[in-house]
């Protein structure tokens, strides 16, 4: 049984952070309930009281409770801080260092590992302050339940509500509870297309689902590995227990994926990222005429490859994807030496059957040590083997 410090901040799901405590109970976990002054907005302390049996904790200085320097001494016994609802005002004073109540002094003094589940307004989700914020925190090893999609509070219809509690109690659950042959590591995959832009209508895209990348991500975390998925447009829901950083461009999806490539072991490629942009976006719609039109495309970053430049002896395991058609092992061969990649897994597109948007893959992975070549089968079998292999490679890295 663990001590897990819940942080209920002032948002309409801070009711549902009655039943994730209830939740956490059922599963043996001994919770201690920290309401900020905006939560008691919503939902009652003696509710918490009630649910927790412990003294729900709503003003840093309150009197006689701070003998012991009570964050302190709750940073230290916690084995998890858990926020929910996150809201956008807590990540980003998490984000920033502010410590102005005791939730956010307790973030602060805490070493326990730290599980958010954000929930607000689709816009305010999607504004580009907030997305730095989640970025930085991801960053810092900072994991996230994703919120999910339907009918607001606000009565708007969209992303930002607050994840079900049994799913937040898995994550955190999970996250008390690891095991498998990838624990304590980082993988880090990248799946879906990238969009990019001609104007404020149009776009350069891909038929890419993400289903490959997104099939690797589960693996990934059931092997009890931190995941961080860099997704492009895509309209899969989220493995369970992974780090999402959504992007849209080749651009967006670079950043997204440097942000956090020192940090990994395993780095899967599997995006199919655009080779070329538009030099410059028109502003508003390009109008319709007789006449034809040309576009001025430039070469995107090579991400595979500048992965591959600052790879050192000691990894990360660099995992490609290939997606060609006439010869993809003899291509994805030459892929893997100049793009420095420890594997290269190779697939015909112009099988109906497999690839793009499809349930089932047939690949080739391609190593130093030669080709090995996969039927036809679902992609989450596809991705486990993968990883088998990548675990392989990691191995022999690590004895170096």
């Amino acid at each position: 049984m663990a001590l897990i410090a819940l942080g209920v901040c002032g948002g309409i799901g801070a009711y549902k952070a009655v039943e994730v405590a209830r939740g956490l109970q059922k599963r043996g976990h001994d919770v201690a309930a920290i309401m900020t002054r905006s939560a008691g907005r919503f939902v009652g302390s003696v509710t918490f009281e009630a649910i927790t049996h412990r003294r729900v904790i709503t003003d840093q200085f309150a009197e006689g409770a701070n003998a012991d320097i009570e964050h302190i001494a709750l940073a230290t016994d916690a084995k998890l801080l858990l926020v929910v609802p996150a809201t956008a005002n807590v990540i980003g004073k998490f984000a920033h260092g502010i410590a102005d109540d005791f939730l956010t002094s307790l973030y602060l003094a805490t070493r326990a590992p730290v599980l958010m589940a954000p929930a607000m307004n689709t816009n305010m989700l999607d504004h580009d302050a907030v997305r730095a914020n989640m970025a930085t925190l991801s960053a810092r090893g900072i994991r996230f339940v994703e919120p999910g999609e339907g009918y607001l509070a606000c009565g708007w219809v969209g992303k930002g509500r607050l994840a079900e509690p049994e799913d937040v109690v898995e994550a955190a659950d999970a996250m008390l509870r690891p095991t498998g042959s990838l624990l304590g590591k980082l993988v880090l995959v990248t799946a879906g297309p990238t969009y990019e832009d001609i104007d404020a209508v149009r776009y350069i895209g891909n038929r890419s689902s993400g289903k490959m990348g997104y099939a690797v991500a589960a693996e990934a975390a059931r092997r009890g590995a931190r995941v961080v998925l860099v997704s492009g447009p895509s309209s899969l829901e989220p493995p369970a227990n992974v780090e999402v950083v959504r992007v849209r461009s080749a651009a967006e999806m670079h950043a997204g994926v440097m942000a956090h490539a020192a940090s990994a072991e395993i780095i899967v490629m599997a995006a199919a990222v655009a080779d070329y942009t538009p030099r410059a976006r028109a502003g508003g719609k390009i109008e319709k005429s007789d006449s034809p039109m040309a576009l001025d495309l430039v070469r995107t970053a090579d991400i595979l490859a500048d992965l591959g430049a600052r790879k050192s002896g000691k990894g990360p395991v660099l995992v490609g994807f290939a997606a060609e058609s006439g010869d993809p092992v003899r291509r994805g061969r030459e892929k893997l030496q100049r793009k420095n990649a420890d594997m290269i897994v190779a697939n015909d597109i112009s099988r109906a059957d497999a690839g793009f948007d499809a349930d089932s893959n047939a690949v080739t992975l391609i190593t130093a040590d030669g080709d090995e070549s996969l039927a036809l089968a679902p992609k989450a079998q596809i991705a486990g083997v993968v990883l088998d292999r990548a675990e392989q490679i990691l191995e022999r890295v690590a004895s170096r």
